[in-house]
C-alpha cells in the first residue's frame, strides 16, 4: 500500500475553473482535469517567472517532484488545446495558504518574519548596550554573555534590565 501524499501548499485559488473550446457543448466534449497544485505549479514557474527551487520550497515539496508536477500540468494543457478538450480544474492533495503583508512584500515565508520581539522579548540590542536597575534606575555596562536579568544593581542590588 503506498503511503498517503503530504498536502502541498498552494497561494491561488482558481475563480474560474472550467475551460472549453467555444461552440462545442460541454456533453459532447472531454474533460482533462487539471489539479490546483498542477495549477499553482504552472501559474508559479510559467506566469510568475520563479525558478523551480524557490517554488517546490514554497509549496513545500522537493524540486523533483515540482518538476513532474509541472510536466504533468504541460502536458494535460498541450493535450487539451492539441484535442479540443475542456479543461477542468479541480482536485488535488493541497492546504490553501495565504500570504501575509502587503503586495510585493516578502514577508510570511518562513520563520523570522520580523513581527515577533525575539526568544526574550527584547528589542536585539546587540552585545552592546546598557543594563537598567527597574528600582532606582542606575545603569551598568552590559557585560557580554551574562544576561542583564541576572546582574544585580551596584547601588541598591535589585534585578537589573536591558535598557
Amino acid at each position: 500500500m503506498p503511503r498517503p501524499r503530504l498536502p502541498r501548499r498552494i497561494f491561488f485559488n482558481p475563480h474560474v475553473t472550467h475551460f472549453k473550446p467555444i461552440g462545442i457543448p460541454l456533453s459532447n466534449i472531454q474533460n482533462t482535469i487539471l489539479t490546483k497544485t498542477e495549477l499553482e505549479a504552472i501559474r508559479q514557474i510559467d506566469y510568475e517567472n520563479k525558478s523551480q527551487t524557490k517554488v517546490a520550497k514554497e509549496m513545500k515539496v522537493s524540486q523533483p517532484t515540482l518538476s513532474r508536477l509541472l510536466t504533468s500540468a504541460r502536458k494535460k494543457v498541450a493535450d487539451a488545446l492539441v484535442n479540443g478538450k475542456a479543461i477542468k480544474i479541480e482536485g488535488g492533495v493541497y492546504k490553501m495558504v495565504t500570504r501575509r503583508g502587503g503586495a510585493g512584500r516578502r514577508m510570511g515565508m518562513g520563520r523570522g518574519m520580523g513581527a515577533g520581539r525575539g526568544r526574550m522579548g527584547g528589542t536585539a540590542e546587540g552585545p552592546n548596550g546598557n543594563c537598567v536597575c527597574s528600582k532606582c534606575g542606575a545603569t551598568a555596562s552590559h557585560q557580554i554573555g551574562i544576561p542583564c536579568t541576572q546582574q544585580k544593581c551596584p547601588k541598591c542590588g535589585a534585578q537589573m534590565t536591558r535598557g
